[in-house]
């Protein structure tokens, strides 16, 4: 089995990557299966109704999403009626939308995907801790299939390569996300395939997807502002990672694609 991640989309210029490079990229590579991290598809910072139904669309079987799940209220009404569109794992019990499924891929395997929140630096979302919630979580997701992906969104890399440690051998997968910057280590502890961030999918200059001047003017000022979009060099990111039939890893592959031609006008966000 064949599984494209998609790296975080990151507002206009990050749907139309996928716009013009999602379903080319799932060509190119086999790919049965296709995770996107959707957490700053609207405006940078959340995910709206409209953009997780497009996005689904374009070729996303499943959209992840981390602190931001909840900051736009369309989709927070709507979470449990979405079954394509998963939380963190880790939230409240009581949370709208659910955080672990089992989805049938396009050659009818059953593979399950996850979300959990890392506990540094997120001080807007209360997390339970994650590394007691991965060992529960993995025990009921192999229960239905052997093929488990677990996206681990989190700021900390310290956080990241322990939990990675914990699931060496227990996941297919633990992929790394919210940094926005594509790592090189991608590798395989014992039979689980890991990355501390899988990147962005969007504009490459800029400040985490966003205009870089609106950004450094946001951390002067103290007052956040995600308004201004950037549009220079952008790239479709993500990694691609391979299981044999006992959901082992066989692979992780970093993807870079340089997509042309975005710009405001003709951006279809």
């Amino acid at each position: 089995m064949k599984v494209l991640y998609v790296a975080e989309i990151v507002g206009k210029a990050g749907i139309a990557c996928c716009k013009k490079a999602l379903m080319e990229t799932k060509t190119a590579t086999g790919a049965d299966f296709v995770i996107a991290c959707a957490d700053g598809a609207t405006t940078g910072n959340g995910l709206g109704r409209s953009h997780a139904a497009y996005l689904r669309k374009l070729g996303a079987d499943v959209l992840t999403m981390g602190e931001c799940c909840f900051y736009k209220k369309d989709l927070t009404e709507n979470f449990n009626s979405i079954p394509y569109v998963l939380r963190p794992a880790n939230l409240a019990s009581s949370a709208p939308g659910t955080g672990a499924r089992v989805y049938k891929t396009s050659n009818g395997q059953k593979l399950a995907v996850a979300v959990l929140l890392g506990q540094s630096h997120f001080n807007k979302v209360h997390a339970d801790n994650p590394f007691q919630r991965l060992p529960v979580l993995l025990e009921q997701l192999h229960a239905e299939t052997p093929f488990v992906i677990v996206e681990f969104h989190a700021e900390a890399t310290a956080e990241k390569l322990a939990l990675f440690a914990l699931a060496a051998g227990k996941a297919s997968a633990v992929i790394g996300s919210h940094t926005r910057v594509q790592t090189a280590d991608n590798k395989i502890l014992k039979t689980t395939a890991v990355i501390t961030c899988a990147g962005r999918t969007g504009s490459i200059d800029s400040s985490g997807g966003c205009n870089a001047a609106s950004k450094i003017n946001s951390y002067i000022s103290g007052i956040p502002d995600w308004s201004y979009p950037a549009w220079d060099r952008c790239e479709l990111q993500g990694v691609l990672v391979d299981l044999d039939e006992r959901g082992a890893a066989v692979s992780i592959e970093r993807i870079r694609k340089s997509v042309s031609g975005i710009t405001p006008e003709n951006s279809g966000g």
